[in-house]
């Protein structure tokens, strides 16, 4: 049965819709918002975002006439509790609101981590499109998730789950994995800033900053290593290959050093750039005679690499899909249980003591895969903890910075939440 027919079930026993409340209104959350209005058994009952604007475009789109923005819980709850929609901008006592589920939008991980944490510790469903917490501090919040009887999930939409859905896929046939990743949409411009990019992110309708982040290549980056996490397979090397490649060429490319193509070992997760964004790809094989055969049959190639692809991967318009899965079968479309690979950073200028670093998709630093455990033993720092720490020793453009080089801000909750995380023995396997 279709989710759509299962929601309107589930509403019609639950005697109203799921409310879903969203944080971060910009354009994957519009997005996501806009969509959401068009399932049935499903509310965007509740918007929080820190521009008001913003909140009011969003359900003047969906053509939701009757709501209130307020920074009064009791006002907001009262809205809610009443079937009517409400918007706020502020996160502080989300946790406290009579919703469903929440959907964490705003790519800023410590926001994200604000979000994520309190609703669970609140024993409420949590989706996130911010993969950049995830690949942070995802063990800690799967495993509070766990604990409270409730789903956190990455949304589908996004590169991780669509590829994730690929190799479950090509495990449950047991062909072996050789690759997954994705192809890069935009050009490699690791020193990219939200200024070299602003008339493209204007034309796109695009934040420059969230530009900024896909053209230095921290977002792929980020995707990777989330893949890495939930698959358990191992991230091809620090800051991966990224050959060219073509849909016709994947096979070829990413076949063993032994066979021609650039990987040293199989199992691995990687990226190419070319014609094969915005899809998702799995590169397999098989030591079945007849299972070759029948591939080849089957006009998958002449063996005895085969390239698993989908063509798309649709962002904020099929992220609900994972609303419903955790809604209705209450299970995670994405979760890590530890983390295979982190996204540590790399300097995008020279830097020098007293400095401020700023976040990701700005002006100092961009995020870099790398194997977990050689970021652990290089010491280091993960790029979603980077932002506002303070230079302690000089950095020279290209660098890996390490922990002994910045003074990251302790009072960063997503900090805080890392250590704790490091302390249960969640972070690595």
């Amino acid at each position: 049965m279709a989710y759509s027919e299962r929601l309107q079930n589930h509403a019609n026993t639950l005697g109203r819709d799921v409310r879903v409340a969203l944080v971060g209104a910009g354009q994957m959350g519009h997005g996501f918002g806009c969509q959401i209005d068009r399932m049935p058994g499903l509310k965007l009952a509740l918007v929080v975002d820190i521009d008001p604007a913003r909140i009011t475009s969003l359900f003047n789109d969906i053509g939701q006439k009757d709501f209130v923005i307020s920074s009064d819980p009791k006002i907001i709850s009262e809205a809610l509790l009443a079937g009517k929609a409400a918007g706020t901008t502020s996160t502080e006592f989300i946790s406290q609101l009579p919703f469903d589920l929440v959907v964490e939008a705003t790519g800023v991980p410590d926001i994200g981590a604000r979000v994520a944490y309190s609703c669970l510790l609140a024993k409420k469903d949590v989706a996130v499109l911010n993969v950049e917490m995830d690949v942070t501090i995802g063990p800690l919040l799967h495993a509070t998730a766990k604990l409270g009887g409730a789903v956190y999930t990455v949304c589908h939409g996004d590169e991780p789950v669509e590829a994730k859905v690929l190799v479950d896929f090509a495990r449950d046939l047991q062909f072996e994995i050789v690759a997954a990743g994705k192809g890069k949409n935009n050009p490699f411009e690791p020193l990219s800033t939200p200024d070299t990019v602003r008339d493209r992110a204007v034309a796109k309708k695009m934040n420059p900053k969230m530009l900024c982040s896909f053209t230095d290549g921290s977002k792929t980056m980020i995707e990777m290593a989330a893949l890495a996490n939930t698959t358990g397979l191992q991230l091809s090397k620090r800051g991966m290959y990224g050959p060219p490649a073509t849909v016709k060429t994947l096979q070829d490319v990413f076949a063993l050093q032994a066979d021609g193509g650039v990987l040293d070992r199989p199992g691995v997760v990687d990226y190419c750039t070319g014609d094969v964004a915005p899809g998702v790809f799995v590169i397999v094989r098989t030591d079945a005679p007849y299972i070759n055969h029948e591939m080849s049959y089957l006009s998958m190639g002449p063996g005895p690499y085969f390239a698993l692809y989908r063509p798309f991967h649709l962002a904020s318009v099929e992220a609900p899909l994972s609303v419903a899965r955790a809604v209705l079968d209450r299970e995670s479309s994405l979760f890590a249980p530890h983390l295979m690979a982190e996204v540590v950073s790399m300097a995008k200028k020279d830097m020098q003591p007293g400095d401020k670093i700023d976040s990701i998709g700005g002006y100092t630093v961009r995020g870099y895969a790398d194997i977990a455990e050689d970021a652990k033993r290089d010491n280091l720092v993960p790029i979603g903890l980077i932002a506002n720490a303070v230079v302690t020793k000089a950095i020279k453009v290209g660098d890996l910075i390490t922990y002994d080089q910045v003074a990251v801000d302790e009072s960063s909750l997503i900090v805080q939440l890392r250590r704790l995380q490091d302390s249960l023995g969640l972070t690595y396997a």
